[in-house]
């Protein structure tokens, strides 16, 4: 009696269940008669058919015959448990390769056969394992795609590569339209290919080392960004906590010293009240002592007493002194008023290039101050330096000696602005009453109290009034300038991939201020008020 662990033994290689009406063919293998008879129908337009295992070919087509011995076997195996049936998982499903020989519920596929041009499920692959038929097979992992394989016009495979057409081929095709053409077999192109593929992998790997080190130097580079912000903020802290303490203890000191003040001078007040009021009354005395002497009709008596009284009309006092007592407190409160106003200002500026940006302000020049020898370009926001430029008309506004402009519009608020310069240059905003020719001082830019200047030669210089300061920062082709006017406050930059201060005004402007630009005579040399987004 069969036993339940040789059940396999049993099943029917297509449809892997207990046969039903068991058959056998030629070959010997057993199959139901329902399964072989559908894989031959599939095989009718053949001159052949084939033993799904084995491969043997029978022509014609075998009569099929009931093995009455095998069907009572697997009638005797059924009475003795339950068939194992394959688990759902096994099932081919969507986007699975489906066994080519399983009939009905197909098996996923395990195997692909390069030559048989089929995939097999486990069961199915066998035969490949066993039989001599197909030991020069190529098997791959189950592929979709084995039809790409096969020559759509002559149902061959395509084991020739074109490198004219750069396509794959069969043989008939290199004979036929394909004649003539530069062809290799499809395993030496392979070959090839494989090592560009291979070079190309390295240099991809390669590339992806080289993307992976930059990844980890910008992560160690957000990391130290991290860190950097962490110890400005906790910095930030300390020094604002210090300016807090500094203040409240400058405040305090403030308020001793004007309290002292208040008590010294209170004190000097009221010793000064006591000693008038004592001299009122002494007065007082002594005038009813003459009015008495005035009154007396006794002319002995009145000439005897008259010279003692006489000499207490006499006062030798000088007018006493009148002094500002609270002159101290309003120098105090115009002082204390001042540090404030300087430390608002100072706190109120930007502090990074994208605080700025926020107040930048479109510039544009005024050709009617321009000197005869800048020529304006870019919508009137470049200079450039030309000794042979056309004379201008001329004009009140012009600047006569001088190769410098202002801009078109006065300036208030809160600006900012970046110029972009070459060699010898300078920046500056003035008033528009600057003067336009005649007195040097009155007219340069720096030289005069109505204009402010930063110098960028080979080293950079501020000036006001005639009065220059030399300033040390680092070299930059770009000047970004800020204007609070309302604060007094005008600030320079040097503008790289950050920003430096390179000096600070604090001081009260009394008019609208023009950008001003100025080039130091040395032909082609250029400056131009940049776009800032």
């Amino acid at each position: 009696m069969p036993q339940q662990g040789n059940q396999a033994k049993f099943c029917c290689p297509i449809c892997l269940d207990l046969l039903k009406d068991p058959v056998t063919i030629p070959c010997g293998h057993n199959y139901c008669m329902s399964c072989i008879k559908s894989f031959w129908d599939e095989e009718d337009h053949k001159k052949s058919h084939s033993c799904p295992q084995c491969r043997q070919t029978f022509k014609p087509r075998p009569v099929l015959v009931k093995n009455t011995l095998l069907a009572e076997l697997v009638e005797e195996l059924k009475k003795t448990g339950p068939q194992d049936a394959p688990a759902d998982h096994c099932y081919a499903g969507p986007g699975d390769v489906a066994c080519d020989v399983c009939t009905g519920r197909k098996l996923k596929a395990l195997t692909s056969c390069l030559v048989c041009l089929a995939s097999y499920c486990e069961q199915h692959l066998q035969p490949h394992y066993e039989s001599p038929t197909f030991k020069k097979h190529k098997l791959v992992e189950a592929s979709v795609k084995l039809q790409d394989t096969i020559c759509s016009h002559h149902d061959e495979v395509m084991k020739i590569f074109c490198r004219t057409d750069q396509q794959c081929i069969c043989y008939l095709c290199s004979m036929e339209e394909h004649r003539g053409h530069d062809m290799i077999s499809a395993a030496a192109e392979r070959t090839e290919k494989q090592e560009e593929l291979r070079k190309r992998r390295q240099k991809l790997q390669r590339r992806i080392q080289h993307r992976e080190k930059d990844v980890k130097e910008l992560q160690q580079e957000v990391e130290t960004i991290d860190r950097s912000a962490d110890k400005a903020v906790e910095d930030n802290q300390k020094i604002f906590t210090e300016l807090i303490r500094v203040i409240e203890k400058r405040s305090s000191d403030v308020k001793q010293q004007i309290r002292s003040l208040q008590e010294t001078e209170a004190s000097r007040a009221k010793e000064l009240q006591e000693e008038l009021q004592e001299e009122i009354s002494e007065l007082k005395r002594k005038d009813a002592e003459l009015e008495q002497l005035e009154h007396t009709e006794d002319h002995t008596q009145f000439l005897h007493s008259y010279p003692s009284l006489s000499q207490l009309t006499e006062s030798t006092d000088s007018p006493r002194p009148k002094t500002n007592r609270l002159r101290y407190f309003e120098d105090v409160m115009a002082a204390v008023t001042a540090a404030r106003d300087k430390i608002q200002a100072f706190l109120a500026e930007p502090m990074f290039r994208v605080h700025f940006l926020q107040y930048a302000c479109h510039i544009t020049l005024d050709p009617n101050t321009a000197n005869g020898f800048l020529v304006l370009s870019e919508g009137n926001r470049k200079i450039k330096f030309d000794v042979n430029n056309s004379a201008y008309s001329q004009h009140p506004d012009r600047f006569i000696n001088i190769s410098q402009v202002l801009s078109k519009d006065g300036l208030t608020g809160r600006c900012y602005w970046e110029v972009e310069m070459s060699r010898n240059a300078a920046v500056a905003v003035a008033y528009k009453s600057i003067g336009r020719s005649g007195d040097f001082n009155a007219h340069v830019f720096g030289y005069n109290e109505k204009s402010w200047v930063l110098n960028c030669g080979s080293s950079y210089s501020f000036s006001h009034n005639n009065l220059s300061t030399g300033i040390s920062g680092p070299k930059s082709s770009r000047i970004g300038v800020y204007l609070d006017h309302s604060a007094g406050l005008l600030s320079f930059y040097s503008v790289t991939e950050t920003m430096t201060l390179l000096h600070r005004v604090q001081t009260t402007f009394t008019q609208p201020l023009y950008a001003g630009l100025f080039l130091g005579g040395f032909n082609g040399d250029t400056a131009e008020l940049c776009k800032l987004k």
